[in-house]
């Protein structure tokens, strides 16, 4: 701030001088008003003579203007020459001004001595001769003169000085303010996801300017790119070549471009860039240059193929739930009509035979519509807390009769692992599914082993959610899944088996039921060394049941299956409801049929102590299965009821009434009885405990 004010006394200093008189001034002071005329006569031609008659007027006059010399009378009134010449350069901004005596006394050497004693520079005699006069005055007048100009000269290179550091601090502050900006730009260009870039027009459209952000995106420094005319494109995949080039060529036609394709970054992976940019024509006569950006989209596209799977997912299940209704509805008549004919009929062996195949077949379309509905996360599970190591006996007893001689089996898993929370009979499936898959891999033989460890995540990642997990690894040393198709091959109906010998469904039922059970499959596979595929299954928190309480609980089935109460049959199916009754009936119930959830309502609302148990469907019009349970029950609380499906959403089917056993369709006559006694089991524990 202070440089400034400075700058502005300077130039204040020079317009004073540049505004100051043509001609120096001269102070004569003499007490004789002749001598003052003469005097201004004599120097009117080289400088401005201020005349005052006493030493008191010249003194005022210095306080008010500089002088180039002083004529001083050595003898005046009051003041004399000598005094005044004293006081004269006593004052700072006197005392340097040249002083000459006028004297009309001898030149004595007294008189001398003290003038020269009081600052005079030299002596004139009166009377004076006017050459001398002016001659002695034109020298000091023109050193007057001369320091005047030497002091403008200083002052104004000073203020050019001054002007010339002001103008160069404001370069430096200007210069530093663009870095500043440029630094903030570089950062915030460098946080984005994107690069900028120049190229040229013509191939091999080598790189002339990338932004440091290309280094985040690819691992490589932007020297790298623009050191080599086609690193560029020699890294993009082969398959993707062919379209960028095109698109480039065409950003001469049509001025623009834009493509997408593949490029192999420093770590050796292949990431997705989308790639956009204009033609730039230069106005100076260069060669034009393609000007773009370049953004990662893996991400983004990672994610579409995720929705896109997740809406193909939903769309089966879609499908899938409204056909599994129907489709267990017409199975389940199938079966029931199966079974009235064998107790109805005289059975030989070739009619045997027809009723076996028939229903196998029957329950073979019952496990395909079960395995859709896996994939697409859409079965009823039962999760519950499962010790994997007590799977061992059973899985050896399942898989060991159809593995062969030449497949080596073999199943780690001890104690140490975590209770995983899953359903027993899903995951025994699933893992019957993998072992089955490795061994059509090894058709010369090998080895597979299953173990499982425990682990820990502590981050989130695409599949899985933080949290402790059971890893069950099933491996095999077999012919192994080639890159191409490894993220294919739990895509439901894929399969490399031929016509015939699969159904695309295996490891997509797999993938559902692990998925549903919140935790994910992951594949390892090396081709000509083999397959690791690890089901993620999440922790229990709760201990397994012991045997002896499932024991207990399968003797209350024994002991009260021996009564044979009066059944409420409540299904929208004609044919099924007609084949079901019979089967109850001909089992030794009494069974009572409604065709739907409205008329059974009526019936209970009339007659609330005429059935024992309510057996009905889920799916209904106008009133479903839960509703009329949930009626039933404000008549009776502990009223047994049973519920039985052909297909209904998990999350639907689990807000049931409390001890509401489910069978899904289709079902065996001896598990439809099971359930029936269950529910009345589950109602007498009730009945008790309250009473």
């Amino acid at each position: 701030m202070q440089k400034p004010s400075r700058i502005r006394s300077k130039k204040l200093e020079i317009v004073q001088l540049a505004d100051g008189p043509a001609k120096a001034r001269v102070l004569a002071v003499d007490d004789d008003e002749r001598n003052l005329l003469a005097i201004q006569e004599v120097l009117a031609p080289i400088a401005e003579v201020v005349a005052v008659q006493s030493g008191e007027e010249a003194l005022r006059c210095l306080l008010k203007q500089d002088f180039a010399v002083i004529l001083l009378d050595v003898l005046m009134p009051g003041l004399d020459g000598y005094e005044t010449a004293a006081l004269i350069r006593q004052r700072e901004q006197s005392k340097r001004t040249p002083l000459i005596f006028l004297t009309a006394i001898n030149k004595e050497d007294a008189h001398m001595l003290r003038g020269y004693d009081a600052g005079a520079v030299d002596y004139v005699f009166k009377p004076f001769d006017p050459v001398m006069l002016r001659s002695k005055v034109a020298v000091f007048v023109e050193l007057h003169e001369k320091t005047l100009e030497i002091q403008r000269k200083a002052i104004a290179e000073q203020a050019l000085l001054a002007k010339a550091l002001q103008a160069e601090k404001e370069k430096l502050e200007a210069e530093r303010s663009l870095r500043s900006a440029e630094e903030r730009q570089e950062a915030i260009l460098g946080s984005l996801p994107v690069c900028f870039h120049a190229r040229a027009a013509e191939p091999p459209f080598a790189a002339r300017f990338v932004t440091k952000g290309v280094e985040r995106l690819t691992g490589f420094p932007p020297e790298r790119l623009t050191s080599d005319p086609r690193f560029g494109l020699n890294r993009v995949h082969p398959d993707d070549l062919p379209r960028v080039r095109e698109a480039l060529l065409a950003a001469k036609t049509i001025g623009s471009y834009t493509c997408e394709f593949r490029w192999q970054c420093a770590d050796g992976k292949y990431r997705i860039f989308l790639d956009q940019g204009i033609l730039s024509k230069s106005a100076d006569g260069r060669r034009p240059e393609i000007l773009g950006t370049l953004l990662d989209v893996t991400e983004r596209r990672g994610l579409e193929d995720q929705l896109r799977q997740s809406q193909r997912l939903d769309a089966i299940g879609k499908l899938t739930g409204g056909l599994a209704h129907d489709f267990n509805n017409l199975l389940a008549a199938i079966l029931s009509g199966l079974g009235l004919l064998e107790r109805h009929m005289t059975v030989d062996g070739q009619t045997r035979q027809v009723l076996d195949l028939t229903r196998r077949s029957a329950k073979q379309g019952a496990e395909l519509v079960t395995r859709m509905l896996a994939f697409s996360r859409r079965q009823n599970l039962k999760p519950a807390a499962v010790r994997l190591a007590a799977l061992g006996d059973t899985m050896n007893g399942l898989v060991a009769p159809v593995l062969g001689g030449l497949i080596r089996f073999e199943w780690r898993v001890d104690y140490s692992v975590w209770p995983a929370h899953v359903d027993a009979g899903q995951l025994e499936l699933a893992l019957m599914n993998l072992i089955f898959n490795s061994r059509d891999a090894m058709p010369s033989g090998g080895t597979i082993s299953v173990h499982a460890q425990n682990r820990t995540t502590k981050t989130a990642s695409q599949d899985l959610a933080p949290g402790d997990y059971v890893v069950i690894t099933v491996k095999d040393t077999g012919a192994g899944i080639p890159p191409d198709i490894l993220a294919k091959v739990v895509e439901p109906f894929f399969t490399t088996k031929p016509v015939g010998k699969g159904t695309g469904l295996g490891l997509s039922t797999v993938y559902g039921f692990v998925k549903q059970s919140g935790g994910s499959l992951r594949i390892d596979s090396v081709v000509g060394r083999g397959t690791a595929m690890e089901l993620w299954l999440p922790r229990s928190i709760e201990q397994p049941a012991s045997d002896a309480a499932e024991s207990d609980g399968e003797q209350i089935l024994v002991d009260v299956g021996k009564d044979r109460p009066s059944i409420l049959l409540i299904d929208d199916s004609s044919v099924l409801r007609q084949l079901t009754a019979e089967s109850l009936r001909q089992s030794g119930f009494a069974v009572t049929c409604a065709a739907g959830g409205a008329e059974a309502l009526a019936m209970i609302e009339q007659e609330p102590h005429e059935f024992h148990v309510i057996v009905t469907d889920f799916a209904m019009p106008l009133v479903s299965g839960v509703e009329v349970i949930r009626f039933a029950r404000n008549l009776r609380s502990d009223w047994p009821a049973v519920i039985i499906t052909g297909y209904a959403d998990a999350d639907a089917i689990a807000d049931r009434p409390s001890n509401v056993p489910l069978l899904n369709k289709p079902f065996r006559e001896k598990d439809l009885i099971d359930s029936i006694f269950l529910a009345i089991a589950h109602a007498s524990s009730k009945a008790t405990k309250t009473g």
